[in-house]
C-alpha cells in the first residue's frame, strides 16, 4: 500500500534558486527515475507564518509519488525566510510582495533546465503568488488549491482572462476562507477558469491529499489514468511524517479558524 510516508523512486536533488533581488532559496527537484518528465509542477506553498513550507503535506506527497506514478517533475522550494528540513531560504517574509522575485526565480529555473509543460501549483497563500506573479509566457497553466483570494486584486485576476492558459481552482466544500459558490463569483473575471468544488474537503486537505493529486494529474498529465494507484510493486522507502506534523497540521490548523489572522 502507498501510505502517507511512502517514498517512491525518483531522481532527487537539492537545488538553490537565486532571485533578482539577491536572495537564495532552498528547494528540491524530483524527476522520474532515468527518464524525462512529461510535465512539471512548480509548487508555491501555503503561508509560512502559519506553518506553510515546501514540505506541506500535499506538496511533499506530490514529490514522493508523482515522478514515479505520473512521470512528472516536482519543483518545491521555500520562499524567502521560510524554513523546513531542507533548510532556510535567505531573506525575510514580505506578505506576498517581494515574493514576486521568488516566483520568477522558480519559473526561470524550470525554463533554464528545460523542464517541460510547466504548471504553477499554488496552495492558499501560494495561489495569490501564482495569480499575482505567474502570468509568464513559459507557463502552461495554473492550478489553485484552496484559493483565498485575499491579496489578488480584480485587476490581477483579469490578467488571466486574456492570458489564455488553463486556470483551475480546487475549492474545498468547507474551506475557511473561500467556498465554491463564492469562488465561482470571484473567478467569473476569468471566463475560462474551471472552479471545482471538492465535497467534504477543508482548507488544509487533511485526508484529501490524494484527491488533490488526482485532479492535478488529470490536467498536467491527461494520458495518465486516474485515480492514481494506491499500491506499488517496486522499491519503496519511507519518510518520517512525524517530523512535519507540527507544521502541516497542528500549527497551521490552529490559525485556520481565524480568517482575519490566517490566510
Amino acid at each position: 500500500m502507498i501510505r502517507g510516508n511512502s517514498i517512491l523512486p525518483a531522481d532527487r536533488e537539492d537545488i538553490e534558486l537565486h532571485t533578482a533581488d539577491g536572495e537564495t532559496l532552498v528547494g528540491e527537484l524530483a524527476v522520474p527515475p532515468g527518464r524525462k518528465p512529461t510535465g512539471t509542477l512548480i509548487c508555491l506553498h501555503p503561508l509560512p507564518t502559519h506553518g506553510g513550507m515546501m514540505d506541506s503535506h500535499v506538496f511533499r506527497k506530490a514529490a514522493w509519488r508523482l515522478p514515479a506514478l505520473a512521470d512528472l517533475a516536482v519543483l518545491r522550494f521555500n520562499t524567502r525566510g521560510t524554513s523546513s528540513l531542507r533548510g532556510t531560504s535567505s531573506g525575510t517574509f514580505d506578505a506576498g510582495e517581494s515574493e514576486r522575485f521568488d516566483v520568477h526565480a522558480a519559473i526561470e529555473f524550470a525554463e533554464f533546465h528545460d523542464l517541460p509543460n510547466r504548471w504553477l501549483i499554488g496552495w492558499s497563500f501560494g495561489t495569490d503568488l501564482a495569480l499575482r506573479y505567474g502570468a509568464d509566457p513559459s507557463i502552461a497553466g495554473v492550478i489553485l488549491l484552496s484559493p483565498p483570494l485575499r491579496t489578488t486584486s480584480d485587476a490581477e485576476l483579469a490578467v488571466w482572462a486574456d492570458f489564455g492558459v488553463p486556470v483551475v481552482a480546487l475549492v474545498p466544500e468547507f474551506d475557511d476562507y473561500l467556498r465554491p459558490d463564492e469562488a465561482r463569483q470571484r473567478f467569473a473575471a476569468i471566463p475560462h477558469a474551471e472552479v471545482i468544488g471538492i465535497p467534504g474537503a477543508k482548507h488544509l486537505w487533511v485526508g484529501d491529499a490524494e484527491t488533490a493529486l488526482n485532479e492535478i494529474v488529470k490536467r498536467v498529465a491527461p494520458d495518465v489514468p486516474t485515480p492514481l494507484p494506491t499500491t506499488w510493486d517496486g522499491p519503496m522507502t519511507f519518510g518520517d511524517a512525524s517530523a512535519y506534523r507540527d507544521r502541516t497540521v497542528a500549527a497551521f490548523e490552529s490559525e485556520s479558524v481565524h480568517p482575519a489572522a490566517g490566510e
